[in-house]
């Protein structure tokens, strides 16, 4: 990965005494995804640690995808499950990017196969937090359809590339035509979803009110269920660990969501709308990738990862495209 430069932010007055750093202040890399990197430093204002986090590019396509974070961020705020933001700069004169500055939570990455009563906790409690209509999150009308729509246009960047493999683009084409029949079926209200849960984007310190959510970076006004299928999908839980998810663990995750929702009661009702978005969400898995696959060909790429490629290979292996045809859509 390509470190950005940060001389002009160590130099700038309204930085150094907004958050009283000291002479030669370093940034340490806290970790980075594909479109962003974070750091981590000490603040003598604020007496803790703080992340500097900076948007490399926007995966929605924004003109200002800094911006739209750090509002996020403001609505989920009173949920003290995600890090409250503090400053944000979206000018792109000290850096050539937009950039925030939040505060620093504990915390090591979910384990699937002994958090998930806790991760449920988590993401119930911030899908319960009333957001109002009038907020300024990307609201689509019909998230399902919207979401293919997404899987369209970057699978159409692999199948226009001079790297696609045939036999790669004709398997996904396949499981595209089975997702044209994977049918919206909504219930209860929308709030903001984080639309990006993977194991990593969890931070675990504890028992019950000590677990957050991170990483804020696609967030929409939409429906919890869409969550729910993003996060037990196996195109996710596999991204960072070797896992996927039985159907005794998935459905055990939708009960404890429910004990602790304020919509849902009815884990069967429930499960009825989360599994067609966990299927429309292996679609976006596999299609992204294909789309990665692509962008890790150029070399002048920005942020890059070995362990991210490889994993990005095995989305689009043979075995794996069959997996998903045979046990998430095959009944579509």
């Amino acid at each position: 990965m390509n470190k950005i430069n940060l001389d002009n932010l160590r130099k700038d007055k309204d930085f150094i005494e907004r958050f009283g750093l000291e002479d030669k202040e370093e940034f340490s890399i806290l970790g980075h995804g594909e479109y962003n990197i974070n750091y981590i430093f000490n603040s003598k204002t604020y007496n803790k640690k703080l992340v500097l986090r900076i948007a490399t590019d926007s995966q929605m396509d924004l003109k200002n995808q800094i911006r739209y974070e750090y509002g996020a961020l403001e609505l989920l705020k009173n949920t003290n499950r995600t890090p409250k933001p503090i400053y944000c700069d979206d000018r792109k004169e000290l850096i050539p990017y937009g950039f925030l500055v939040m505060e620093y939570l504990p915390g090591r990455h979910l384990d699937y196969k002994n958090d998930l009563e806790l991760a449920a906790e988590a993401l119930a409690d911030i899908h319960n937090e009333p957001i109002l209509e009038t907020n300024k999150l990307l609201k689509p009308e019909n998230p399902i359809e919207a979401i293919y729509e997404e899987c369209l246009k970057m699978f159409d960047k692999y199948r226009t590339s001079k790297h696609m493999d045939i036999d790669t683009k004709d398997n996904i084409k396949y499981l595209l035509e089975k997702g044209k029949n994977i049918k919206t079926l909504d219930i209860g209200n929308r709030t903001i979803i984080n639309t990006e849960l993977n194991s990593g984007n969890f931070l675990i310190d504890g028992e019950k009110s000590n677990n957050y959510i991170v990483d804020w970076e696609k967030p929409i006004y939409g429906y919890p269920a869409q969550d729910l299928g993003h996060f037990l999908a196996p195109t996710t839980t596999f991204w960072k660990t070797d896992i996927i998810l039985s159907r005794e663990e998935i459905l055990f995750f939708i009960d404890e969501y429910c004990k602790n929702s304020n919509q849902y009661k009815d884990e069967k009702e429930l499960w009825e709308s989360v599994k067609n978005y966990l299927s429309m969400n292996c679609l976006r898995g596999i299609t992204w990738c294909a789309m990665a696959y692509v962008e890790y060909q150029n070399p002048n790429k920005l942020i890059s990862n070995d362990y991210t490629y490889e994993k990005i290979k095995s989305y689009l292996s043979n075995e794996f495209l069959d997996m998903v045809r045979e046990e998430y859509l095959n009944e579509y």
